[in-house]
């Protein structure tokens, strides 16, 4: 009997085809002694990278140093965006390490909710969007609580050199007092107060600080609901992208999901997680309407110019 010649696989177009046979071999025909990879041939200009050996797999998933935190994060995760691959409009956060794993930014627009518990994070993270437009992209911000002092916020802030005094007189940027109360008579009025400042300074982006304040002063979830698509609307009639800031727990700690939640476009966690004797501050993008985004949790610190994301590591 005559011998057998093994067929070569070869790629094209994510396909694997037996193109170099006149004729098709049956499975009875083809003696396969031990299981050998494919021929691979690449298309033109397709780089095949070599096979990793077990020290190549040991050393990629070895422990790497990362300052101060290194004890908590591991492994070497890239996360890279294409934006070529989306036509949609995009605000950057400005936020070090994280646009990366939002193909680019926020859906311009947009309404994000920013949840978390007590200290976690969110109003350093709110400001820090704000302050980024305004510094690195010439949008003005106006920043809207139900709960901060002005003058307490301004003196936070700047610990991280933002001078939102400065920014204010420069009318770059406005801070707004109002009760959730008053909140409720702008959804009457069309945006009142609200909507004539972010005329004046012709404002980009928006802040609410926070919308679990709004949210209690309606009895069930349904007018929860009612009352947050009522205010979204305004806030994307505006045409600016929109942080609501919310003192919450990731779903799966609750096990149901808020009236907010439903309503907006984005959500954003904000963990401080504890392991034994210490806390790790680590972010997730649980849901981002119209954007391929990363599935993994990312350990970020607060430095003294803000917060900074670390897509490339992994929390524990």
């Amino acid at each position: 009997m005559a011998e057998t010649k093994k067929p070569k696989l070869y790629f094209g177009g994510g396909l694997l085809n037996k193109i170099n046979q006149k004729k098709s071999i049956s499975q009875t025909e083809i003696k396969i002694e031990k299981i050998q990879k494919p021929e691979i041939i690449p298309k033109k200009g397709l780089i095949i990278k070599k096979e990793e050996s077990k020290d190549d797999f040991k050393e990629m998933h070895e422990h790497k140093p990362f300052g101060h935190i290194k004890p908590h994060i591991k492994g070497n995760i890239k996360i890279k965006h294409n934006p070529g691959k989306s036509k949609i409009q995009r605000e950057s956060t400005g936020i070090p390490g994280l646009d990366d794993t939002i193909e680019g930014g926020l859906k311009k627009d947009s309404v994000i909710l920013v949840g978390g518990c007590a200290g976690s994070g969110k109003s350093i993270f709110a400001l820090q969007f704000i302050i980024n437009g305004i510094s690195k992209f010439n949008e003005p911000g106006v920043y809207v609580t139900f709960e901060e002092n002005k003058q307490e916020v301004y003196e936070d802030m700047l610990r991280f050199g933002w001078n939102l005094a400065e920014l204010e007189k420069q009318g770059k940027f406005a801070f707004i007092r109002y009760t959730p109360e008053q909140v409720g008579k702008v959804l009457k009025t069309g945006g009142g107060i609200i909507r004539d400042i972010v005329d004046k300074i012709k404002a980009k982006r928006i802040v609410i600080d926070s919308i679990s304040a709004f949210t209690l002063l309606h009895e069930n979830e349904l007018a929860k609901r009612e009352a947050c698509l009522d205010l979204f609307k305004i806030l994307r009639r505006w045409k600016c992208t929109t942080l609501v800031v919310g003192q919450y727990y990731a779903a799966e700690e609750r096990h149901e999901s808020t009236a907010v939640e439903f309503e907006v476009d984005g959500i954003i966690w904000l963990y401080n997680i504890k392991k034994e004797n210490i806390r790790v501050r680590a972010i997730e993008v649980f849901k981002m309407r119209g954007t391929k985004h990363s599935a993994k949790i990312f350990p970020f610190e607060i430095t003294d110019e803000g917060i900074v994301v670390y897509p490339e590591e992994t929390v524990f």
